[in-house]
């Protein structure tokens, strides 16, 4: 049995906290963006043009204790330990022990995307194998298909993605939007993130799937014209890229974007108006895709 503790934090605290618990117990810690899925939710890394934030304002620390732990104890003197007055509000889950590696991969199950395209962890076997099978595991970096705005790509990308067309994927993560380009027909495909560990997992990533991608830092200069281009970032970085990623169109290519709120789409629209006309493609568990043609 194990104790799982989740505790409030705000950004300045929440990293001290999260080193103390280790301190007084905690056998692993995490933390976590606390308005994930609302409107306040914000990237853990700044993108180009945007000061980038360490932690998120509300954090939620999530700490595992052993279950003979004296708990009240590692929390305060954890707490006193990260300059806190108290400790903060928390609850308290028990965790029955368990195969966590087999747990894990049993949370992680085939993806259809289409009839054509489907995401398959390595653990699994395909269920058509004449569909194109991208092979993913979880991973350090964002990108799994199972989240609604990977999903609304890659849908995406199997409708436009046509023999030979080159292609671009800002803020690559795990690679799975450019490997999926790849994998349908793309002749030339870049993926860029900010991040240098979703830049390795990308190219390891494709590797395992004999696919060539170019991975690289969006912090060097990106330049070039694509005939498709895919953003699947949040709404505010979005806003601030709309410059950038609409000069990424090739005359008469097509974009993109996602991580956007279904109530967002009107901020990420008209951020974009003086380049490309978008319009919302599709909607999937209150996420946007918006797309859009260059003149």
């Amino acid at each position: 049995m194990w104790l799982s503790v989740a505790l409030q934090a705000d950004a300045e605290r929440a990293e001290a906290l999260s080193d103390a618990l280790m301190n007084h117990g905690a056998v692993s810690v995490s933390i976590e963006d606390a308005d994930a899925g609302t409107e306040a939710e914000k990237p853990q890394f700044g993108e180009p043009g945007m000061e980038p934030a360490s932690l998120w304002d509300h954090s939620r620390v999530i700490a595992l204790f052993e279950s003979d732990c004296d708990l009240t104890s590692a929390l305060s003197l954890a707490a006193g330990e990260a300059g806190l007055e108290q400790v903060p509000a928390f609850t308290v889950e028990e965790i029955e022990d368990q195969n966590w590696v087999q747990l894990t991969q049993s949370q992680f199950d085939p993806i259809r995307i289409t009839d054509r395209l489907w995401i398959v962890p390595s653990w699994h076997e395909a269920p058509n194998s004449d569909a194109i099978n991208i092979e993913l595991d979880p991973g350090m970096a964002f990108g799994t298909g199972s989240h609604p705005t990977t999903h609304l790509c890659l849908e995406w990308l199997e409708q436009t993605v046509t023999p030979g067309c080159s292609v671009m994927d800002y803020g690559c993560g795990s690679g799975i939007l450019a490997i999926a380009a790849a994998r349908l027909g793309a002749g030339s495909v870049k993926g860029v993130d900010i991040d240098e560990k979703a830049v390795d997992a990308a190219r390891d990533n494709a590797a395992r799937n004999g696919v060539n991608i170019e991975a690289a830092l969006s912090t060097q200069a990106v330049e070039g014209q694509y005939d498709l281009v895919v953003a699947n970032i949040l709404t505010n970085p979005l806003r601030v890229l709309a410059p950038a990623l609409c000069a990424l169109v090739a005359p008469g290519g097509r974009i993109a974007l996602s991580g956007i709120l279904e109530s967002q789409t009107d901020q990420v629209i008209e951020a974009y108006a003086p380049w490309i006309s978008l319009h919302v493609g599709k909607l999937r568990e209150g996420w946007a895709r918006l797309e859009g043609v260059r003149a």
